[in-house]
């Protein structure tokens, strides 16, 4: 997902990929009779689902894409062999979401999809959680979306297509204990999304929710505290980013991954006084 922040400097320069493609194919059509490929900004992808999402998207074949992560060698990694742009940034920073969907406008020209999946954690109570680690994790997993989507979005709308997808996280949908924050910080990223897709009703956009539960990722060690419960049990990144480009070619609003953790969403939204019990008896 992500590391500690660091501050702008030369790491922060968009550096673009070059690719090595394959040789032509003798009955391919010319390029100029062929569909135009679509194009992204993935952000978070220099790790972890955002980087799954990216490798997907490039194998996909057919979109041009910029990734955005805080790690530009990692960066570099997943662009490599691809022809990605790659934009190394630490979007909490001040301005860093505006250079990041400028650089993507001005390469791409457009932006049919945004994969919003920059994020950061802690693990803990909340009254020993620093106020840096507040200020951090609210504005990276939230308030750096919100900014990324207003940049976007009066283009996506001005062509009349696009699509946005939110990571979120099962956290926002039943709360965790000792994640306070970034429960918090979910759960509004998820009803930004239906606030959000009722908005865009008839203009062409579209909004996607993706809800991983546990994903066997770097972030849980990031966040300062391991995941040690022996269920559920992670799941690949993989499997999350193949959702995401699912979600995508159908249209679909929200997807939880595994699909079974919608299960204790819809519990918690029938019988909260219910689910509470069990959850302080279970964790």
């Amino acid at each position: 997902m992500s590391h500690a922040p660091s501050p702008a400097g030369p790491s922060n320069r968009a550096r673009p990929v070059t690719k090595s493609g394959p040789a032509a194919d003798p009955g391919a059509r010319p390029a100029d009779q062929r569909a135009p490929r679509r194009t992204a900004l993935v952000t978070g992808a220099s790790s972890g689902i955002g980087a799954a999402v990216a490798r997907r998207l490039a194998a996909d074949g057919d979109w041009r894409l910029v990734l955005n992560g805080r790690d530009l060698t990692r960066l570099e990694q997943v662009a490599a062999g691809t022809s990605a742009l790659t934009v190394a940034a630490d979007l909490s920073w001040p301005g860093a979401d505006r250079r990041v969907t400028e650089t993507a406008l001005d390469h791409l020209g457009r932006v049919d999809l945004l994969v919003a999946g920059a994020g950061v954690g802690w693990a803990g109570d909340f009254t020993g959680m620093p106020r840096a680690r507040i200020d951090e994790l609210v504005g990276t997993d939230l308030l750096a979306t919100l900014h990324l989507v207003r940049g976007l979005l009066p283009h996506m709308v001005a062509a009349g297509s696009g699509r946005i997808v939110l990571l979120g996280s099962v956290a926002g949908s039943v709360g965790v204990r000792g994640e306070a924050v970034y429960s918090a910080v979910k759960a509004a990223v998820a009803a930004f999304a239906d606030a959000l897709r009722y908005e865009l009703r008839g203009t062409g956009v579209g909004v996607t929710h993706v809800v991983p539960g546990v994903v066997d990722t770097a972030f849980f060690d990031r966040r300062g505290a391991p995941y040690r419960r022996t269920w559920p049990r992670p799941v690949p990144p993989e499997r999350v980013a193949d959702a995401v480009l699912t979600a995508v070619r159908r249209g679909t609003d929200e997807v939880y991954v595994p699909g079974w953790l919608r299960l204790p969403a819809r519990v918690r939204g029938a019988a909260p006084g219910l689910y509470r019990r069990l959850a302080a008896r279970f964790g």
